[in-house]
């Protein structure tokens, strides 16, 4: 799959959301105190993104 979301945890002990393609890092979330949360904000970003417009603030 050239795509993936992947929960990891940091230096912290948080976990964290990174989105790869092609395995090159995309995006990265701000840490979570639990698994949990990090898996909401995957499913978040699958149901609430396909129409996400680009706003440029340059």
């Amino acid at each position: 799959m050239a795509h993936k979301f992947e929960i990891y945890k940091d230096k912290k002990g948080e976990f964290r959301v990174r989105f790869k393609f092609n395995n090159e890092v995309m995006v990265s979330s701000e840490g979570y105190a639990s698994k949990a949360s990090a898996q909401n904000c995957i499913e978040s970003i699958k149901k609430n993104s396909p129409g996400a417009e680009t706003e440029d603030n340059s």
